[in-house]
C-alpha cells in the first residue's frame, strides 16, 4: 500500500486510487504516526517553512504536492529523489477573474466612485474605456491563457510575453521594447532569481504615461519603492493582489499610495478554489498510482 497524507479526509476530497491509504495531515506537528512510511504528500495551505523542510525529507518521500500554483517558497527545501509539482490550472479562473475585475474598476474610476460614495459626493468624471486598449500579459501561462479568454470580447490587443519564445508568444527579451506600447501591463511570472524586482524604476518608466501596471504573480517581482515613486507622480496607476513585504504592515506608504488598487492577496481566494485544486491531486495520485508520468512538475526547471 502506498501511504499518503492529505489536508483532510480522503472521503473530502473524492477519494483515493486503489492501493493507496492515507492519513490526515492539516500541517502541524506532532507529525502522523507513518512519518517513515508516507510516500506522497499533498501539502495544507500555510505550513511554515521550517517544516516544510522537515517533511520534505522524510526517508521515503517521492512526491510532494501542492494545493497551490507558486511554489517558490517550496523549492529550496526539496531534497534529491522527491518530486514537486503544484496545482496549476486549479486558480486560473479565479485569478483571471481578478485581473479582468481590477482592469474594469481602474479604467471605468470605479475606486473613485467608491470614494465619493461614502463622502456622499456627486462626483461626475469621465473615465476610459477598456475597448482599444493595448494589453501586455508577462509571464505568459495557463493564467494568462485564462485571462486572455476572458478579456477576449473587450475588444483589446493583447501581446505576449514568456520566459521562452514561442509561436505568438515573445520572449522576455522582448519586454524593454514592448511596454511602452502598452496601456495594461500585466504580471503573472513567477519568482526566480530572474524575476526578482523585474518590475523596477527602468521597467515603470518605460510604461507609457496612464499605464495601469497589474500585478497577480507575487509581491517579490516589483520593487516597492520605484512603485510607490511612480505612483506618487500620477504618471502610472497600478492594480496589487500581492506585496512586498506581505502582509502589508500598518502605516505602510502603499496604504495610502494615489493610484493603486489594492487587495489582501485575495485573486485566487474564491469557495470553489479548493475542489478544483483537489481535481488535479486526484488526478495526479491516479497517475502516481499507476506507475504514469506525473503533471505539473516544477523542480527540475527551476521554478
Amino acid at each position: 500500500m502506498t501511504r499518503v497524507w492529505l489536508p483532510e479526509p480522503a472521503q473530502k476530497t473524492g477519494g483515493l486510487p486503489e492501493g493507496m491509504v492515507a492519513d490526515v495531515w492539516t500541517g502541524g506537528e506532532p507529525l502522523p504516526g507513518s512519518a517513515d512510511e508516507v510516500e506522497v504528500i499533498v501539502l495544507p495551505f500555510g505550513v511554515p517553512e521550517q517544516l516544510v523542510a522537515k517533511v520534505a525529507r522524510l526517508p521515503r518521500l517521492r512526491l510532494m504536492q501542492l494545493m497551490s500554483a507558486g511554489a517558490e517558497k517550496i523549492i529550496p527545501h526539496i531534497p534529491p529523489g522527491v518530486t514537486l509539482c503544484n496545482a496549476r490550472g486549479a486558480h486560473d479562473p479565479a485569478v483571471a477573474e481578478w485581473i479582468v475585475g481590477v482592469i474594469i474598476a481602474e479604467l471605468r474610476g470605479f475606486p473613485r466612485a467608491l470614494a465619493a460614495q461614502r463622502e456622499g459626493r456627486w462626483d461626475f468624471a469621465p473615465a476610459q474605456s477598456v475597448a482599444g486598449k493595448h494589453v501586455l500579459i508577462v509571464g505568459y501561462g495557463s493564467i494568462g491563457a485564462a485571462t486572455e479568454r476572458r478579456l477576449d470580447g473587450f475588444g483589446v490587443t493583447i501581446e505576449r510575453i514568456a520566459r521562452h519564445a514561442r509561436p505568438g508568444v515573445l520572449g522576455m527579451e522582448e519586454l524593454p521594447a514592448a511596454l511602452p506600447r502598452a496601456d495594461v501591463v500585466i504580471l503573472l511570472v513567477p519568482v526566480t532569481p530572474e524575476t526578482t524586482s523585474l518590475a523596477d524604476a527602468k521597467f515603470l518608466a518605460a510604461m507609457k504615461d496612464g499605464a495601469l501596471l497589474v500585478n497577480a504573480a507575487r509581491g517579490a517581482v516589483v520593487d516597492t519603492g520605484a512603485l510607490l515613486a511612480e505612483l506618487s507622480s500620477g504618471r502610472i496607476r497600478a492594480a496589487l493582489d500581492v506585496t512586498d513585504p506581505e502582509p502589508l504592515p500598518e502605516g505602510h506608504p502603499l496604504w495610502s499610495a494615489p493610484g493603486l488598487l489594492l487587495t489582501p492577496h485575495i485573486a485566487g481566494a474564491v469557495a470553489e478554489a479548493r475542489p478544483r485544486a483537489y481535481a488535479i491531486v486526484r488526478a495526479q495520485l491516479a497517475r502516481y498510482a499507476a506507475g504514469e508520468p506525473l503533471e505539473n512538475i516544477v523542480n527540475d526547471r527551476g521554478y
